[in-house]
């Protein structure tokens, strides 16, 4: 665990030490994509859940029409 917490602190550091834009590039390039598996993982989690539940197909009386009101 030291030798994970050790290269995460170095890497921080690397970025930390990197002008601003290059900084700005490198954040968005590697967070970006790791944010969206995260969610889209969280996403197939939850519709797992909420099928083994029962409750995978939404309840008509609270979806909203088609001009948004609900019934």
């Amino acid at each position: 665990m030291h030798r994970i917490a050790g290269w995460w602190d170095g890497l921080e550091l690397w970025v930390a030490g990197l002008p601003f834009i290059p900084q700005f590039i490198v954040v968005l390039a590697v967070m970006v994509p790791v944010s969206c598996a995260i969610a889209w993982l969280l996403d197939r989690v939850l519709i797992s859940v909420l099928h083994l539940l029962g409750r995978a197909n939404p309840d008509s009386t609270t979806t909203p029409d088609r001009t948004g009101r609900l019934p």
